[in-house]
């Protein structure tokens, strides 16, 4: 049986179109850029979509467009990959790490107020596993301290939280189109989404140079281009998205139905809708199971075993206990939109075994 982690789709039409980029001799911010902007804007709820060569250079330029600059603090979640933090340290920013809620492993509302400062500017959540933080609660701290609300949704395209779309609440949000995420641009990419007219103008300048004109530049801007072929395979993935997104879910259900009497399964929350970048399960026997697992030709991923504040080049000396000890536990399973119900009780079954 193979069995795959993560596993991108591309169908014949999207190879079609791509064919057709190549053949046109247009390869960076044409007209598909365009519309694939105007389109993912329209998925998500929001005025403005730009889109960028990362979901870390998306981060990078929407703290340039809010003028974050040295020494300004940026609260984020510790539990989360690296460049949620990297992002914010290189457009000059300081990292304020919270501690997580350890039921959902996303930022914990209650422990944020303790971390503003005067020097603290912006709040930039991230929907983890895609499954939705607690906006209300976030967004009404940000709105006390006049804050900015960014959200940090590179692993949640399709997700929602009260039936709005994840990265339509913040003053703006960011999402990463790497090839394992829920939708791909078949490589590096990502979106800035936002309905701040003056912060998406900014980000569309940055992002090529600063440039107003072929040889006239209004800001230090920077190589951030997005490409069209790029452009046109987001597109397609984009017609997908939301049957994507139910097809995980529906496999979600399966996974938590067979495993919930061994391991610790994901929850969600009320009112929440997670897209399941992620299948994430718990157990203090993570490395043994993994090692099980392997076994039996069943690939699996720790998402993430070392956290941002303990990583040697942030070299941070704060302690975030649920968030040191959830990273021990978690074990994330094969998810993608085609695993087969007998790959589903194959994995379960033999997670099980493993336990008896």
């Amino acid at each position: 049986m193979d069995i795959q982690l993560c596993k991108p789709f591309m169908d014949e039409e999207t190879k079609k179109e791509v064919l057709k980029i190549l053949d046109s001799g247009w390869y960076i911010l044409g007209e598909n850029t365009k519309k694939f902007e105007e389109e993912f804007a329209k998925y998500i709820g929001v005025k403005h979509a730009v889109a960028t060569s990362s979901g870390t250079t998306a981060i990078f330029l929407v703290m340039k467009a809010f003028g974050i600059k040295s020494g300004d603090e940026v609260i984020i979640p510790s539990f989360t990959f690296i460049s949620t933090g990297t992002a914010v340290i290189s457009a000059g920013g300081k990292l304020s790490f919270v501690d997580i809620d350890e039921k959902t492993y996303n930022m914990d509302p209650s422990l944020i107020e303790e971390r503003i400062t005067k020097k603290t500017k912006a709040i930039m959540p991230v929907h983890l596993y895609g499954n939705p933080v607690d906006v209300d609660s976030i967004k009404e701290i940000a709105e006390k301290h006049d804050l900015k609300f960014i959200e940090d949704a590179c692993q949640a395209h399709g997700a929602e939280y009260k039936g709005k779309k994840c990265g339509s609440f913040g003053d703006a949000a960011c999402f990463s189109f790497y090839p394992s995420k829920v939708m791909t641009v078949g490589g590096d990419g990502g979106m800035v989404v936002t309905n701040d007219d003056k912060i998406a103008e900014a980000v569309r300048l940055l992002r090529d140079h600063g440039r107003i004109d072929k040889y006239c530049h209004k800001y230090l801007g920077f190589n951030m281009r997005f490409n069209e072929i790029q452009a046109v395979i987001g597109r397609q993935q984009l017609k997908h998205l939301d049957d994507f997104v139910s097809s995980r879910r529906k496999i979600a259900e399966k996974y938590t139905k067979l495993m919930k009497d061994v391991v610790i399964t994901p929850i969600e929350k009320e009112n929440v809708k997670s897209s399941y970048y992620v299948y994430t399960i718990r157990t203090k026997e993570r490395d043994k199971l993994q090692a099980h697992l392997k076994e039996n030709n069943i690939p699996t991923g720790i998402y993430y075993p070392i956290s941002i504040h303990e990583q040697p080049c942030i070299n941070s000396n704060i302690k975030l206990p649920k968030t040191e000890k959830v990273e021990k536990e978690i074990l994330s399973l094969p998810m993608h939109p085609f695993l087969k119900d007998d790959e589903i009780k194959y994995i379960s079954e033999k997670t099980q075994e493993f336990f008896r």
